[in-house]
């Protein structure tokens, strides 16, 4: 068996290309254009390349963007003051605070300062929560993209059996709830699982997001399974040429599942467009009309 090869570039695209469609309309027949600002501190690389591809993208939807780049250096008490502007300032629709934080700031207390209702990134206690019980909410990016690339698959995911390996509260926990939503039956696996391997291999729908290179390989993965991969690892090679790869061995495990993420051309795009589609979301609901459903994503909206 060969997998199927899930190309989350194209699914990200057609994603991005329907949250624009609707952000013109929202500009044409209510005067709105949603705004999302980035908050960046500190000057780490890879942020900053995640952090540019976001604004261009978020340009290139029809979207205003507002970028905050803020020393390494800075005080918990400024970074919380620009939040609050933020929160005030009606053009400012979605806030994102680029983790990780410098050790002087409270990285919980400052997404907990965020207007949950601008809460772009579903990391606000009070989203988790309404995600948790079933209510509208802003859901986390990753997990969302998650669900949506393993629809593009499997349109239907009611009764299958789901398997989480990671419990982190960006990815793992969120996700899980999102798969109940979809009528999925839910294993959340985690360092402590134990005959972990055979956990795995009963799922119908696999997801690893533990953070570790290839940890998922080829004889823990049942025949014809939905592999979904979170990971991001860099490797280096005996000469020292780096690479990204997932959690997942992908070679190896493409010759049993049925389909499968590539790292990099996986989840990774569809944060961004998860993130976009959450920024049209609040703007709607702050501007008092009704959230669009976006193709894929209508079977996930939480709003």
């Amino acid at each position: 068996m060969t997998a199927t090869v899930i190309d989350g570039k194209a699914i990200a695209a057609e994603t991005r290309a329907q949250v624009a469609v609707e952000v013109a309309r929202l500009a044409r027949d209510h005067g709105v254009v949603p705004g999302l600002a980035v908050v960046l501190v500190g000057s780490n690389p890879a942020s900053e390349v995640y952090v540019g591809s976001k604004k261009k993208m978020t340009v290139e939807a029809g979207m205003k963007s507002f970028d905050h780049h803020l020393p390494e250096d800075v005080s918990e008490a400024e970074l919380l003051a620009l939040i609050g502007r933020l929160n005030a300032d009606p053009v400012v629709n979605g806030i994102l605070v680029q983790l990780p934080l410098p050790k002087q700031i409270d990285a919980q207390k400052v997404l907990n300062a965020i207007d949950p209702g601008k809460d772009v990134d579903g990391f606000h206690p009070l989203n988790a929560g309404r995600l948790a019980t079933g209510l509208p909410a802003l859901v986390p990016c990753t997990p969302l993209g998650c669900i949506i690339l393993a629809k593009s698959v499997r349109p239907s995911l009611g009764g299958l059996d789901a398997v989480v390996v990671g419990r982190s509260n960006i990815v793992g926990k969120p996700l899980a709830q999102l798969l109940l939503a979809e009528n999925a039956t839910v294993t959340v696996a985690h360092s402590r699982t134990r005959e972990l391997p055979s956990v795995c291999r009963r799922a119908d729908m696999l997801f690893a997001a533990v953070g570790h290179a290839e940890f998922v390989r080829r004889n823990w993965v049942k025949p014809g399974a939905t592999v979904i991969d979170v990971g991001i690892n860099r490797v280096a090679d005996a000469n020292g040429k780096t690479s990204i790869v997932g959690d997942v061995a992908f070679a190896e495990v493409s010759t049993v599942a049925g389909a499968i993420t590539p790292v990099p051309g996986g989840v990774g795009p569809m944060t961004i467009a998860c993130l976009l589609a959450n920024t049209l979301r609040a703007a709607c609901a702050q501007a008092g009309v009704p959230v669009p459903a976006l193709g894929r994503q209508a079977g996930v909206d939480r709003e």
